[in-house]
C-alpha cells in the first residue's frame, strides 16, 4: 500500500517521461527486474517506451492521461532483427522465418488440419458502373453460396493451399543441422489430417521404425548426427605451417588517385562572360528568338529536307505565339540556312547524332562532356557545338579562348575514341546564327594543361 501511495503522489505532478525514470530506476526497479524476468531483449521496448514519452512532450502538454491516450490511440509495432545467432530460442510463425536459418527447427505444429478453418477474405468481382471492383463478403451458410459466391470460394481455396505447400518448403529450409516434424491431434481427432504437413512428410521414413525418445517418447529419423569429439581424445598433430613468400607478407601501398574528370564545358567560364543586357521587352523578345532558332536547329535535323520548313512553320506558330508570321518566316530560314551549309550539311544530317555523350582519357586526364551534334564517317569524325550568347562574334577571331579551349579538348578526346581519322570542329551561335569552322591549327595552338581550378570537381 505504501508503494502505490507513493506512485499515486506523483501520478499528477510528474510528466510523463519522469514518471516512467522513476519507475525503471527509482525504488521499484523496474527496468531491472523486468530484464531478470524476461531477459535482455526487454530493453527495447522499454527504450521505446521512454521515446515515446518523449515524443508526446515534444508536441502536448504532458500529463500522464493524455499520454496513455495518446498512446493507446497509437500503432506503433517495434520489430527485433531476428538474423543474429545468440543461442535463442525463437518462437515465430513460418512466414516470420523467411530469410533466416537455425541449427535445429522444430515444427511444432505440423499436424494442424488445413481443411478445418474456413475460407477467409472472400470476395467476388463486380462490374459498377463499367468498372470491376472487388466486394468483400461476410460469413456464408453453405445454401447460400450460389454461382459466382462458389466460384470466388473455390479460387480462394485453391491459393489458400498452395501458400499452404509452400509454407512447408519454406519451413523445412530453415534448418541447418536437425529438423524436428511433430504435431498434436488434441480433440476428438484420432487420426493425422491427409492434408497437413506431418502426413505429407510421414511417407519419406519409409520403414524407419520407430525408436524410444525420452523427450519425444517416440521419433523416426532420417540421417544421423555428426559424431561428437570426446572430450579426452588426443588432437590430431598440426602439419607445421609453410612459410609464405615475403611478398605476400608486406602491406600494400596506397591505391592510386585515380585522374579527376575534366568537363570541357566548364574550362575557362569565367573567361567567356556574356555581358549583361538590360531585361526590356526588346532583349527578352531576342533571347526567346535565339531559343526557338536553337530548338529548330535540333530538331529539323530529323526530317527529311522537303518537310523541314512546314514543319518548322507549324511548330513556331504554336511555340511562338508572341511572334508575327512573318517573323516565324525568318525565324525558320535563319536555321534552314544553318542546316543547309554547303560544307556541313552531313552533321544535320539523318546520319548525324545529337546529344552525344564522350569520355576518354587524354595524357592522363580524363575528359567528360556532351557533344551537341556528331557524324562518324570512316576516314572523318565531324562535331558541332551551340553557343547561345546574346552577343555573338561577327568574326572568328573574336571567339573567346575558353571556347577554343573546350573544342580543344572534345577533339583530343575524339582523337583517342576514333584514332587514325581525322576530327573538325565547329562553333553554331544560335542567336544569329552563324556557323564558325574552327581551323585545326587554331585548335592545336589551345593547350589542355589546366590549373586544378578550372577542372570540374574539386580535390
Amino acid at each position: 500500500m505504501e508503494r502505490l501511495r507513493a506512485l499515486l503522489a506523483r501520478a499528477d505532478y510528474e510528466t510523463p517521461q519522469a514518471m516512467l525514470h522513476w519507475l525503471l530506476l527509482g525504488p521499484w526497479q523496474g527496468r531491472r527486474k523486468l530484464v531478470a524476468r524476461l531477459g535482455r531483449e526487454a530493453n527495447d521496448p522499454i527504450d521505446e517506451l521512454l521515446n515515446a514519452a518523449m515524443a508526446y512532450a515534444a508536441g502536448n502538454v504532458p500529463s500522464l492521461t493524455g499520454f496513455l491516450q495518446w498512446f493507446d490511440a497509437g500503432e506503433g509495432e517495434l520489430k527485433r532483427e531476428a538474423g543474429k545467432n545468440e543461442g535463442l530460442v525463437r518462437v515465430m510463425t513460418v512466414h516470420g522465418s523467411k530469410g533466416l536459418q537455425a541449427p535445429i527447427v522444430i515444427l511444432a505444429d505440423a499436424a494442424d488440419d488445413p481443411d478445418a478453418s474456413p475460407v477467409r477474405g472472400l470476395e467476388v468481382t463486380e462490374s459498377v458502373l463499367g468498372e470491376s471492383r472487388k466486394v468483400p463478403l461476410p460469413p456464408l451458410r453453405k445454401e447460400e453460396k450460389a454461382g459466382p459466391v462458389r466460384e470466388a470460394e473455390a479460387q480462394a481455396a485453391r491459393e489458400e493451399r498452395e501458400e499452404h505447400w509452400r509454407l512447408l518448403y519454406v519451413a523445412m529450409t530453415r534448418a541447418e543441422e536437425a529438423l524436428f516434424v511433430t504435431g498434436s491431434l488434441g480433440g476428438r481427432r484420432k487420426e493425422v489430417p491427409p492434408e497437413s504437413w506431418y502426413a505429407m512428410l510421414e511417407p519419406l521414413f519409409g520403414t524407419e521404425e520407430w525408436i524410444a525418445d525420452p523427450l519425444w517418447e517416440g521419433r523416426r529419423q532420417l540421417g544421423a548426427q555428426a559424431p561428437s569429439p570426446a572430450a579426452d581424445a588426443t588432437p590430431e598433430a598440426v602439419a607445421p605451417r609453410e612459410a609464405l613468400p615475403e611478398v605476400l607478407l608486406q602491406p600494400i601501398g596506397p591505391e592510386p588517385r585515380p585522374p579527376r574528370p575534366l568537363a570541357p564545358s566548364a574550362m575557362g567560364e569565367d573567361e567567356a562572360p556574356d555581358p549583361p543586357i538590360r531585361p526590356g521587352p526588346g532583349a527578352l523578345l531576342a533571347a526567346r528568338r535565339g531559343t526557338l532558332v536553337h530548338k529548330l536547329i535540333e530538331r529539323l535535323p530529323e526530317l527529311p529536307r522537303e518537310r523541314r520548313r512546314d514543319a518548322a512553320l507549324n511548330w513556331l506558330a504554336r511555340a511562338g505565339g508572341e511572334f508575327l508570321p512573318e517573323d516565324h518566316a525568318a525565324m525558320a530560314q535563319a536555321a534552314l540556312t544553318v542546316l543547309d551549309h554547303p560544307d556541313w550539311q552531313d552533321v544535320f544530317g539523318p546520319d548525324s547524332l545529337a546529344e552525344v555523350p564522350l569520355a576518354a582519357v587524354v595524357e592522363g586526364r580524363v575528359v567528360t562532356g556532351t557533344i551537341d551534334r556528331l557524324i562518324v564517317r570512316p576516314g572523318l569524325v565531324r562535331i558541332v557545338d551551340f553557343k547561345t550568347a546574346r552577343r555573338p562574334p561577327a568574326r572568328i577571331e573574336e571567339i573567346p579562348a575558353a571556347y577554343l579551349r573546350q573544342m580543344a579538348a572534345y577533339v583530343a578526346a575524339l582523337k583517342v575514341i576514333h584514332p587514325g581519322r581525322r576530327v573538325e570542329a565547329a562553333l553554331l551561335y544560335t542567336h544569329t546564327p552563324q556557323l564558325f569552322a574552327l581551323p585545326e591549327a587554331l585548335l592545336a595552338a589551345q593547350k589542355l594543361d589546366l590549373s586544378p581550378a578550372q577542372e570540374s570537381f574539386p580535390a
